[in-house]
């Protein structure tokens, strides 16, 4: 997750520092940012990211991670990438294209829909080279890649992305080489024709060569386009071997798309997320503009764009398409909360025995960047409950030890000005990235899940900021807070320092884990609920130091990925899994498949449902928007366990419990209450205030929202219960679009119940 810092990123953070920091520098690589800094100078034995990366003298920005197509530029030539509806990899003989929607099977553990090491719809190739030396990033945008195959002066430039049929290419020096297992049959065009519709392991192609080019190899498993002067070629992946099909994509064939962009905007008045998809394409012939593209689920349910009756199957469900140059989602946001409201039922005295408990730990479990990530989560959930029971002493003391260890982390250098071993961030300017040691999970050699560590850092902060906010200033830790958020969701693609919303997909809707995808599977991402804490915490950090463009910012990341782990992760509408997936939850999604069987870890049933929900905080109230569905998750759980003697994590599960049943939880919860140990980022203080506090509000309404990011409103039964808290020293107004109006008291809760 870090680089060293050099060039403009050097020039613009030194001036960054004479506004916002005392000395710039304490020792030869520090950078103060605020009273906080980073350092240039990694820690003498500590891991860094590979000095190399796959990439052309184009590529002049950071270079994105944790993509579906990131191990492109980490490895010679790439694993398996899955763009969806098609599969690919970039190899020594060319790029080999593979439809896997025929072959998609599931069974009790997986939906599975990869591209084996044999599947093979056919290579593109160039006439005049049988074996690239490597192959490299050409070109990037928001969900497009370009990979480049160079040898000598012969060249062969391949653009592909997500939710594309279509994959063009460029060429010097050759023509385009298509090779196959055996010859396809041809069902349209012939030797003379520049395109033909082939059918090859029952998946249907066009193959577009230019206006005038010809073929050769006709009835061989070696078809060749003679581009007869000129450069470019484009292949789609056909829903069917119909000749009117083949026209349609036809049209938009000789449109190359050159550029993808993503932009969103939040509208307070009706709490929604507006997200347009734009192409940018080059007529290489003609004057056609746009292109055909596939949706996933979460993007066709929550769009008014025409659709096309093509249809493609992937492992996300139905991929349904369009044509045109953009398209528009809109989502609903139903807010979050800096954490559940004193509205519980619970006893305060048992309550403020718990955060007594919690109180006199001594915390010196491990510092690595994760764990202490977690431990910082805890404290932060920690500290307005203590609030809400009177614990003030308890309060302050949490307050401080986030203080204590964040300020701690955020500064490079020791006492004396020296650079400090561990517990810091280094700057690595190759790939543009903070790493923070001690590392853990690959997040520094690896690049992996900078998302879930910095989420806890960013979300502790937050919580600094809602009761302190000078503490959040830039002139003060805030510039270094905001650094951390640049690496694993910066919002500006101009940024000379970091790659643009590194860990988030925007086109698949959620994030991914891995730096480097070096899997065959494509990229992964196991902890959804650890992303929205990270959503969470920028939501909360920006409203609590009035920065919008954060708030906005997270309100984006958390609405999306809300949308996409409601569809994949959970499926709680059962429409777009594969009926042979009998597991109730995914604990894992890959490029090319679904796992729900497995973490990285165990396969133990209570941590495999666990690690979606976990941790519990005031952005969890997603988790209960379908109770019906939780019912489902629940009792799956029960059955592959054998019962509800729960070896870990029962703390989480009463928590997932009081979503469907608060009533059973508190009887698990009771039989169990001072002998359990909870999960490391939990404690009894919050399980409990938790559990009381559905029991009395009930679930998520989703049918209500507010014109203020930091609410909830609840339903149980006939009563629903509007909240909202308060960031800023004034009382104000919250309108909700049922009419309700709420008074809310300043740096507080307000609610209503009718």
């Amino acid at each position: 997750m870090l680089k060293q810092a050099g060039g403009c990123a050097v020039i613009f953070t030194m001036v960054f520092s004479l506004l916002f920091s005392v000395p710039v520098w304490g020792f030869p690589g520090e950078v103060s940012v605020g009273s906080g800094s980073y350092t240039t100078t990694k820690p003498a034995g500590a891991p860094d990211a590979p000095d190399t990366i796959y990439q052309t003298s184009n590529i002049t920005g950071k270079m994105p991670t944790n993509d579906w197509w990131s191990n492109l530029a980490w490895d010679r030539y790439s694993e398996r990438q899955y763009p969806h509806p098609l599969a690919v990899q970039n190899q020594s003989d060319g790029f080999r294209v593979y439809y896997p929607g025929p072959a998609i099977t599931a069974n009790d553990a997986c939906i599975c829909g990869w591209m084996g090491t044999d599947d093979n719809d056919f290579t593109l190739s160039h006439s005049a080279v049988s074996s690239f030396p490597d192959a490299k990033v050409d070109d990037f945008n928001d969900w497009f890649v370009t990979s480049l195959f160079e040898s000598g002066s012969n060249k062969m430039a391949v653009t592909y992305g997500h939710g594309s049929p279509y994959v063009y290419a460029t060429l010097a020096g050759g023509d385009p080489v298509l090779r196959f297992a055996s010859a396809p049959q041809i069902w349209s065009g012939s030797a003379n024709s520049p395109v033909l519709g082939i059918t090859v392991n029952n998946r249907h192609y066009a193959l577009f060569g230019p206006t005038g080019s010809t073929w050769s190899g006709i009835g061989s498993n070696r078809l060749t386009n003679h581009l007869n002067g000129k450069s470019y070629f484009s292949i789609a992946v056909l829903p069917d071997n119909k000749e009117d099909t083949l026209d349609q994509f036809k049209q938009y064939a000789y449109s190359h798309v050159t550029d993808t962009r993503v932009d969103w905007s939040v509208d307070p008045d009706d709490s929604s997320v507006r997200t347009t998809f734009t192409f940018t394409t080059t007529a290489r012939e003609g004057s056609q503009t746009g292109t055909i593209f596939a949706l996933y689920p979460h993007q066709w349910k929550n769009t008014s764009q025409s659709l096309l009756p093509y249809t493609y199957d992937s492992v996300r469900g139905t991929m349904k398409t369009a044509e045109g140059r953009s398209f528009t989602t809109t989502m609903k946001y139903h807010g979050v909360l800096p954490s559940l409201p004193d509205l519980g039922s619970y006893d305060k005295a048992t309550l403020s025995r718990y955060i007594d408990e919690a109180a006199s730990e001594n915390y010196s479990g491990n510092q690595d960047t994760y764990w202490m990530g977690k431990r910082l989560g805890k404290v932060a959930t920690l500290a307005p409950i203590a609030e809400q029971v009177g614990n003030t002493d308890a309060a302050n003391q949490f307050h401080q030890e986030l203080k204590t260890r964040l300020e701690d982390y955020l500064k490079a250098s020791d006492d004396q000005g020296n650079l400090k071993n561990s517990r810091l961030f280094y700057y690595n300017d190759r790939w543009g990235t903070l790493i923070g040691y001690p590392d853990s999970f690959g997040s520094a050699d690896e690049l992996n899940d900078h998302h879930f560590h910095y989420g806890y850092f960013v979300q502790a902060a937050a919580e600094v900021a809602r009761v302190d906010p000078s503490w959040a200033s830039d002139s003060r830790w805030g510039s270094m807070v905001k650094l951390l958020i640049r690496d694993f969701a910066n919002g500006d693609r101009n940024d000379s320092m970091f790659p643009f919303l590194r860990n988030f997909d925007p086109y698949a809707g959620h994030s991914w884990a891995s730096g480097h995808a070096r899997f065959g599977d494509g990229n992964n991402n196991e902890s959804s609920s650890e992303a929205m804490n990270a959503w969470t915490g920028l939501i909360l950090w920006g409203e609590a130091t009035n920065d919008q463009a954060i708030r906005d910012l997270g309100i984006y990341l958390y609405t999306t990925e809300m949308n996409a782990i409601q569809e994949y992760w959970f499926d709680v509408h059962d429409e777009n899994n594969h009926p042979d997936f009998t597991r109730a939850t995914a604990s894992m999604i890959w490029g090319g498949k679904t796992v729900g069987d497995a973490t990285w870890w165990t396969n133990n049933p209570e941590e495999v449902h666990g690690i979606n929900w976990l941790p519990f905080q005031g952005g969890s109230l997603y988790l209960t928007q379908y109770p019906e569905y939780t019912k489902k998750n629940y009792d799956a759980l029960v059955r592959e366990n054998g019962g509800t003697d729960w070896d870990a994590w029962e703390d989480l599960i009463w928590m997932y419990r009081a979503i469907e049943n608060p009533e059973d939880a508190i009887r698990q919860f009771q039989a169990r209450a001072d002998e359990h140990e909870p999960e490391e980022g939990n404690s009894k203080a919050n399980t409990y205030h938790w559990i009381y506090n559905l029991h009395a509000l009930g679930t998520t309404d989703l049918t209500v929202t507010s014109d203020t990011p930091l609410y909830a409103v609840f339903k149980k039964g006939n009563q629903k219960t509007y909240v909202a808290y308060n960031m800023t020293d004034q009382p104000k107004t919250v309108t909700f679009s049922d009419g309700t109006r709420l008074t809310v008291p300043a740096n507080g809760f307000g609610s209503h119940q009718n």
